[in-house]
């Protein structure tokens, strides 16, 4: 992914859980052990991890973790990404939407994301 000086690229996942929507944006880091998961209604977190520089995205990890059961997070689903990555910004570009689902109850969350690779 090639910008421009000025410009950086964004993730952008829109994270459903119930009736709540969360909207999430994601800049390039250098550490992903920095970010921190987002509470989806008390029941799941998510992780949106965008590795490189405002210039070049290495690669994106999405993580999604059960926060109901007895040791809580439990991983229950990872993907990464690997460049060439999709030219949709519009969400979900991506990735599609995804559906996970808790091992309590089997509660569903569901997330999608794009890449806007030109975003200033």
């Amino acid at each position: 992914m090639a910008a421009g000086p000025s410009d950086a690229a964004v993730l952008r996942c829109q994270v459903r859980y119930a009736s709540d929507t969360v909207l999430i944006e994601v800049r390039p880091v250098a550490d992903p052990y920095t970010v921190a998961a987002h509470d989806i209604g008390g029941r799941f977190r998510f992780k949106a991890v965008m590795v490189g520089t405002p210039q070049q995205v290495d690669h994106i990890a999405l993580y999604a973790y059960d926060m109901e059961l007895p040791g809580a997070p439990l991983l229950v689903h990872e993907v990464v990404h690997q460049a060439p990555f999709a030219d949709k910004p519009a969400l979900p570009g991506l990735t599609g939407w995804n559906h996970v689902y808790s091992a309590q109850l089997g509660r569903e969350m569901v997330y999608g994301c794009a890449l806007d690779q030109a975003a200033s």
